[in-house]
């Protein structure tokens, strides 16, 4: 992206607070970007916990993909919401409207594996536009803002991250998001598949045996079949995940790197799905991998 270019902030899944929306709108026109807002961004279905019903929500983020001003979406926040839009998309016409930027994590996952099924494009999983890290009261979290900031305009930061469970070194494009969203796809026209890939996996609020059983429902689902090797990042709330992580994961004789601050918590590390990047537990690094043109790609 480059400063100038228009941004539509959507909210695909729960209803933002219009104060944290407020701030996030002004962090991102402090980069030089343009910030349109979709017309139901706050609106709140009577279920208390979807910004708006499916229809005007599914409308937002279509509008906003297919309008040929617009370089990037945004996503305001999480919560729960963006699977009930993927019957209502019209993907033949987000399709021809070319590729751009989907920003956005947490449920925003849905779309993160559904875009990558239906439009073959990468998408950033990164902090939203009204939440904390982003549009705290006394100004975004310095590294989740800066990384960020690397991944819109320049190349992504190497993301560090803490231990190995099972050491090595893996290429392949990066895939996957928040655990409980990939596990609730399986048996769906977007069923995820890791083969020949990156898994990224990360939740929150999760108690070790549920986080069990959704990685033992995506192993008798076949999507780690063919897996290079396993991105872990963020677990706020679970307890202690780890034991159960290396249980379900370790016996799949790929690298398993865990720690990295990606998905909920502060801070927030930005990195591109749908893009090679290489993990190497002997650095405990998770990092694109840059062509001869020096982009990351």
């Amino acid at each position: 992206m480059r400063p100038g270019d228009t941004v539509a902030v959507v909210s695909p899944s729960g209803p933002p607070s219009a104060e944290l929306l407020g701030r996030g709108v002004e962090r991102l026109e402090g980069l030089g970007l343009k910030v349109v807002v979709g017309a139901h961004a706050l609106d709140r279905q009577p279920l208390g916990y979807l910004a708006g019903d499916d229809a005007a929500r599914a409308a937002d983020l279509q509008s906003a993909w297919c309008d040929p001003a617009v370089s990037a979406v945004f996503c305001c926040r999480g919560g729960y919401g963006a699977g009930r839009l993927l019957d209502l998309l019209d993907w033949d016409a987000m399709r021809a409207a070319g590729p751009k930027v989907l920003l956005g994590s947490s449920d925003i996952t849905a779309l993160h594996n559904a875009f990558a099924i239906e439009l073959g494009v990468p998408t950033l999983h990164g902090p939203m536009a009204a939440c904390d890290v982003l549009a705290a009261e006394e100004g975004p979290e310095p590294r989740t803002w800066e990384s960020l900031r690397a991944a819109l305009f320049g190349a992504p930061q190497t993301v560090r991250g803490e231990r190995g469970l099972v050491p090595g070194r893996a290429e392949g494009v990066l895939s996957g998001g928040n655990l409980s969203l990939l596990a609730s796809m399986c048996g769906t026209r977007w069923q995820p598949s890791f083969a020949g890939r990156i898994a990224f996996l990360e939740d929150i609020g999760e108690e070790p045996y549920r986080i069990d059983r959704m990685l033992t429902q995506l192993l008798q689902a076949g999507a780690f079949d063919g897996v290079r090797g396993i991105a872990l990042g963020s677990w706020v709330d679970c307890g202690d995940p780890y034991p159960v992580l290396e249980d379900r994961l370790g016996g799949l004789g790929v690298p398993v790197l865990a720690g990295l601050p990606v998905g909920h918590g502060s801070p927030q590390m930005s990195v591109w799905l749908g893009r090679l990047g290489v993990i190497d537990t002997e650095s405990c690094s998770l990092a694109g991998i840059v062509s001869d043109e020096g982009q990351a790609r």
